[in-house]
C-alpha cells in the first residue's frame, strides 16, 4: 500500500501483516488512525488477502491517544466531534474487515490501544503485552465499552478506575488471548494462525466473521436462526461444494474464493 507514514504494510501468501509504527510509542496520532481506517477498507475488498495480522513496531503495541497532538486537531468548534467520530470509525473498521484480523500485541495497549486489540478477532500477546485503561491518570475515559467486549463487570471496573493494567500472562489465563509467548515466538505464532486461516475458504471465514458480528448482540433463538440462514447460503458456493469433494476424495481443497 502507498504513501504510508505510521503504518507499514507487507504481504505475503495471502496475509498482510500491518505494524503500528508512529514512534516512541505508537500513539493512535490523526495519521495512525486515518491510515489504519484506509488500510482496513482497502483489505475489505483486495480479493488476493485472506486475514491479517496487526501488531506494533517497538516496545509498545499502542499507547492510547495522541495527547501531545490533540491541541492541533481540536482548535474550534465542532473539530471534537469529527475527531471522536474518526476514532470511532478507525475501531468499527477493524471489526468491519471482511477479512479476520489477528492482535499480536507485543507490548502495552492501553486506551485506544486496548480498544484496537479489542475490535479484533483473535488475540495472541507476548510476555510483555498488558492491556489497560490509564485514562484515569490524565482527566479522560474511554475504551470502557471495548473493555466490557474482554473482561468482567468488575474487572473493567477496576481498570477504569485505578488504571491497572493486566499482563499478558493474566490475559491467557482469563481466555481472552489465544496464547501469551516469547516475544521472538509472538509474530511466528500469529502468522502461523493467520495462514491456517488463509488456507480455508475465503468464502466461509468471510461470512463467518461477518456471522458472528451480526449475532454477538441477539439473543440465541435469533442469533442461531440467522447463523442457520448464512449456513445455507454457504452450502450454495463454489467453494463448499469444492469442500465436500476433497473431503470426499481424501485431498487437500483447492478454493477460488466463489
Amino acid at each position: 500500500m502507498d504513501e504510508l507514514t505510521q503504518l507499514q504494510w507487507h504481504y505475503a501468501d495471502h496475509v498482510v501483516t500491518l505494524t503500528l509504527n508512529a514512534p516512541p510509542v505508537n500513539a493512535l496520532t490523526r495519521t495512525l488512525n486515518d491510515e489504519l481506517t484506509a488500510a482496513m477498507d482497502r483489505i475489505s475488498e483486495m480479493d488476493e488477502v485472506r486475514a491479517v495480522v496487526l501488531t506494533g513496531a517497538g516496545k509498545v503495541f499502542c499507547a492510547g491517544a495522541d495527547l501531545k497532538g490533540r491541541a492541533n486537531v481540536i482548535k474550534g468548534p465542532g473539530d471534537l466531534p469529527a475527531h471522536s467520530r474518526r476514532t470511532r470509525e478507525c475501531f468499527h473498521s477493524i471489526r468491519e474487515c471482511a477479512k479476520p484480523v489477528i492482535a499480536a500485541v507485543n507490548g502495552p495497549a492501553l486506551g485506544s490501544g486496548l480498544a484496537i486489540v479489542a475490535s479484533s478477532d483473535i488475540i495472541v500477546v507476548s510476555e510483555k503485552a498488558s492491556l489497560g485503561l490509564p485514562e484515569v491518570d490524565v482527566g479522560l475515559l474511554g475504551g470502557g465499552s471495548h473493555a466490557m467486549r474482554l473482561f468482567s463487570h468488575s474487572k473493567v471496573r477496576t481498570m477504569m478506575l485505578t488504571g491497572e493494567r493486566v499482563p499478558g500472562a493474566e490475559l491467557y489465563r482469563l481466555g481472552i488471548a489465544e496464547a501469551c509467548v516469547a516475544p521472538d515466538e509472538l509474530m511466528p505464532r500469529a502468522l502461523s494462525l493467520a495462514t491456517i486461516i488463509a488456507s480455508k475458504s475465503p468464502v466461509s471465514t468471510r461470512m463467518g466473521k461477518h456471522t458472528l458480528n451480526v449475532i454477538e448482540d441477539m439473543t440465541l433463538r435469533d442469533g442461531y436462526r440467522y447463523e442457520q440462514d448464512m449456513t445455507a447460503q454457504i452450502a450454495k458456493t463454489d467453494d463448499a461444494k469444492e469442500a465436500q469433494r476433497a473431503f470426499a476424495e481424501k485431498r487437500k481443497p483447492v478454493f477460488t474464493g466463489r
